[in-house]
C-alpha cells in the first residue's frame, strides 16, 4: 500500500482533481491511499442534481464550495472536522459495491481506537446506529476507488442548514430520525484529541496492518496535471452545475439500491429530453443509458425493448427491469411488466 501525500491541500476542487488523477495516471497493479480534509463544501454525487440538493442562498452566503465527484451516491458535507480516505485499487468484479472490503480496516482502526463502529446497511459506518461515514466508488474500467468520510468533529449543524433533504428520505424515517443518525467519531472516544492527531492515528494503524506501507510524493510535473485537471473540470460551472433539462414529466422512486429520479422532456409523443439522477451507484456512466431513449417513442414497448436489451445493473447496480420500466413508463392497468420482459 502507498500513502499519496496531498500537501495539505483543502481546496476541495484540488483535492478531487488529485484523486480523480491519481486513479487514471499512477501504475496499476499497486495499492493506493490518499486522505485529505477540504474546507467547508458540499460534495455532489455524480448522477445527483446539485441545484436540488443545496440550500442555495445559504451556501452562497457563508462562501461554500459547491463541487461534483465521479462517484456515485448522495450529497455529503465536509469542512475541517471531516477526514476523507480514498483506497485505490484495479478494477475487480468481485470489489466493486463491496464496501466491507474498503471499510473493513478503516473500522478495525476505529475499534482499536475504543470506537465501536461496524458497517450497516448499503455503505455506512455507524456508531450504535449513528452515522459516522458514508461511501462511494468508482471505476475507469481499470482502476477502481472506493472513498469515504470520516466525521470526526464536524459542525454537523451546518449539514441542515447547506442542503435541502430530499422529501423522499424524510417521508420514510422522519425529519428528526435524519437528523439525529449522524454523529461525529470525537463523541465516542475518551481521550478527545485534534484531527490531524486523529489522521496520524488512523493512518498509523493502517500502516501497523501492511508491512509494505511507503509514502509517495507527486513531482511538480504531476501537480500541474492535477491543477489543469481542476481547472478544465472541478472547478467549472458546467461539472459542478450543468444545465437542468426541461421537462414535463418527473418519476422518481426510492429503491434498496438508492433513489432514481427521471426527468424526461416528451414532444410530439417523442422523448427529447432524458435526465436521470439519483444516490445509487452504478459502473457505467449514466449519460450511456440516457442516450439511448432520445429520439425514441415516449411509449411502453419502446421503452420495454430499450430496457430489457442492456445490462442495467452496470448503470443502477442491482435493480429488476421491470420495476424500472415501471417507473420510466408508469404503471399501466393493461400492461403487466413481468410480460413485457
Amino acid at each position: 500500500m502507498i500513502f499519496i501525500d496531498n500537501n495539505g491541500v483543502t481546496d476541495p476542487t484540488l483535492n478531487l482533481a488529485l484523486e480523480e488523477y491519481c486513479l487514471r495516471n499512477f501504475e496499476g497493479n499497486k495499492d493506493y491511499l490518499l486522505f485529505y480534509i477540504n474546507e467547508p463544501s458540499i460534495i455532489i454525487g455524480r448522477n445527483q442534481n446539485t441545484l436540488e440538493e443545496i440550500n442555495h442562498e445559504y451556501v452562497n452566503q457563508n462562501g461554500i464550495h459547491v463541487v461534483r465527484r465521479i462517484s456515485g451516491g448522495g450529497t455529503v458535507y465536509h469542512d475541517f472536522g471531516n477526514l476523507n480516505f480514498s483506497f485505490m485499487t484495479d478494477y475487480s468484479f468481485k470489489s466493486l459495491n463491496n464496501f466491507e472490503k474498503f471499510t473493513a480496516p478503516v473500522i478495525k482502526v476505529l475499534n482499536n481506537l475504543g470506537v465501536e463502529a461496524e458497517l450497516k446497511g448499503r455503505n455506512d459506518i455507524v456508531v450504535n446506529d449513528r452515522k459516522i461515514s458514508g461511501n462511494a466508488q468508482f471505476s475507469s474500467g481499470k482502476r477502481m476507488f472506493s472513498h469515504g468520510t470520516l466525521l470526526y468533529d464536524s459542525k454537523l449543524s451546518e449539514v441542515a442548514n447547506a442542503l435541502n433533504v430530499r422529501m423522499s428520505k424524510i417521508e420514510s424515517k422522519g425529519h428528526k430520525s435524519v437528523r439525529s443518525r449522524v454523529a461525529n467519531i470525537s463523541e465516542f472516544i475518551t481521550n478527545k484529541v485534534d484531527i490531524d492527531t486523529f489522521k496520524s492515528l488512523i493512518l498509523k494503524g493502517l500502516y501497523d496492518e501492511r508491512e509494505d506501507f511507503e509514502t509517495y510524493r507527486l513531482t511538480e510535473e504531476q501537480w500541474e496535471g492535477v491543477k489543469k485537471l481542476r481547472e478544465d473540470k472541478y472547478a467549472t460551472w458546467d461539472w459542478n452545475y450543468g444545465h437542468s433539462p426541461k421537462f414535463n414529466i418527473k418519476r422518481a422512486r426510492r429503491f434498496q439500491i438508492g433513489e432514481i429520479d427521471l426527468r424526461i422532456n416528451v414532444e410530439k409523443g417523442n422523448i427529447t429530453d432524458f435526465k436521470v439522477y439519483g444516490d445509487f451507484f452504478g459502473k457505467d456512466p449514466i449519460e450511456d443509458f440516457e442516450k439511448l431513449f432520445i429520439n425514441q417513442k415516449y411509449d411502453l414497448q419502446p421503452i420495454a425493448d430499450i430496457v430489457n436489451s442492456l445490462q442495467v445493473n452496470d448503470y443502477f447496480g442491482n435493480i429488476d427491469k421491470s420495476d424500472l420500466i415501471e417507473l420510466i413508463y408508469g404503471a399501466d392497468e393493461d400492461a403487466n411488466p413481468s410480460k413485457i420482459i
